[in-house]
């Protein structure tokens, strides 16, 4: 091994910290733990029967193809499935408007890499994405957060730092919002809110970059326009995935943006991966043209609201009156705040070897340091009898930690 390994790292690497939810995943095989910590869809909602067929009509009828390099842009038959899907709601593009990436969390490093350059200004929420911020922090990006409340981020919040920025002859270089079942806290902002925000996305010449991968999940209320529909001027960026609504281990994701960026984008994929896997994108645009996408949809979107008002309500039988939380319309997460003195990240190794229960700690989700007073608890995963189970150790723990506190 050399000698000198630190100092030959690139100033990039040396601004990467390990994720918090994988570091995580190291205690999933310690016995009886129930965990709240990942992003994780239930296994059983996995389509593996009808994937076994669709694989071995793919291997018989296309294997030249699905085994071969394939387009940077593409399968072009997904692309076309995904682009009607999208025409269907009523959002107005076309193929040129779409590119596939190796799952949305490759999209987001590739936008990083292609507008962010050491120092640059990007707008986030707050909380925001683990991943998101782990991606532009990577590329050296100053980040400045703008709190969120019942509807979304802030738009005061936003204009004033957006002000200030051009003030100083600056301007962010875009601003990240998650607008369906926000994660971490799952929120859903309002319509109003989303035109506002793009209203001065409009005033102060900033693209939106709009991720979007649990849109399709919706348990109650009404489901809201993409900010990339109302918008029709090329501001905004659209994020898809098939993790959370398919298979998180085929890594499908997508872009929805003007040919312009999207070109860029594919420059940058091509010096990354080349392609994603043609072989994956290939039985995927089959699932999708075969039909079953829309009733496992419907069928996983049962099964996660079940999940959901089982763990709402044990969290209002079991938590302590000091503690509340958020009441998503869908999506996978819900977050909890306790008192300010709160410090969910130093209490998290005692959670798991005293209640053996995991969350992710809050301050994770933030970019200026704080949230320490929240978790983030996930429902998906677990099954109801553990959600119940879970969230009765989590309020026994926690009302013994707000009493040490007093």
């Amino acid at each position: 091994m050399i000698t000198d390994l630190q100092d030959i790292l690139s100033v990039n690497i040396k601004g990467m910290k390990r994720s918090a939810i994988r570091e995580l995943l190291k205690f999933l095989g310690q016995p009886g733990l129930i965990s709240f910590s990942g992003g994780f869809p239930s296994p059983l909602t996995f389509p593996v029967e009808e994937l076994k067929t669709i694989m071995m009509e793919v291997m018989n009828t296309e294997a030249a193809f699905a085994l071969q390099y394939g387009a940077t842009e593409g399968d072009i038959l997904l692309r076309t499935m995904l682009v009607n899907r999208y025409k269907a709601s009523g959002v107005d593009m076309s193929i040129d408007n779409m590119i596939i990436t190796t799952a949305s969390q490759q999209a987001l490093d590739l936008i990083a890499k292609m507008l962010i350059d050491r120092g640059d200004y990007v707008i986030v929420g707050l909380p925001s994405y683990l991943g998101g911020l782990s991606a532009f922090n990577s590329y050296g990006a100053n980040m400045i957060g703008i709190p969120m409340d019942e509807e979304g981020e802030d738009p005061a919040i936003l204009e004033s730092h957006l002000k200030d920025l051009a003030a100083k002859g600056k301007k962010p270089k875009f601003i990240y919002l998650i607008p369906d079942f926000q994660n971490p806290a799952g929120v859903t902002m309002t319509e109003h809110r989303r035109k506002e925000i793009l209203d001065l996305a409009y005033k102060y010449d900033v693209l939106i970059i709009e991720d979007s991968p649990y849109r399709e999940l919706r348990y109650e209320g009404t489901p809201q326009r993409t900010i990339y529909e109302l918008d029709g001027t090329g501001h905004v960026v659209l994020l898809g995935t098939f993790s959370k609504i398919f298979c998180p281990g085929f890594r499908i994701g997508w872009v929805v943006g003007h040919p312009d960026v999207l070109d860029k984008i594919v420059v940058g994929k091509q010096a990354t991966d080349l392609c994603t896997p043609p072989f994956t994108q290939r039985i995927a645009a089959r699932y999708l043209e075969q039909g079953f996408l829309d009733p496992k949809i419907k069928e996983i979107s049962k099964m996660y609201s079940e999940k959901q008002k089982v763990m709402l309500d044990s969290l209002e039988k079991y938590m302590p009156e000091e503690i509340s939380w958020t009441h998503p319309e869908g999506g996978l997460f819900l977050m909890i705040k306790g008192p300010e003195s709160l410090d969910s990240q130093a209490l998290l190794l005692d959670c798991i070897k005293e209640a053996n229960v995991a969350y992710v700690a809050g301050n994770s989700f933030f970019c200026d340091g704080k949230g320490y007073n929240t978790m983030r608890l996930n429902f998906s995963y677990e099954s109801i009898e553990q959600n119940i189970e879970g969230c009765k150790r989590l309020g026994a723990f926690l009302k013994k930690a707000v009493t040490n506190l007093k």
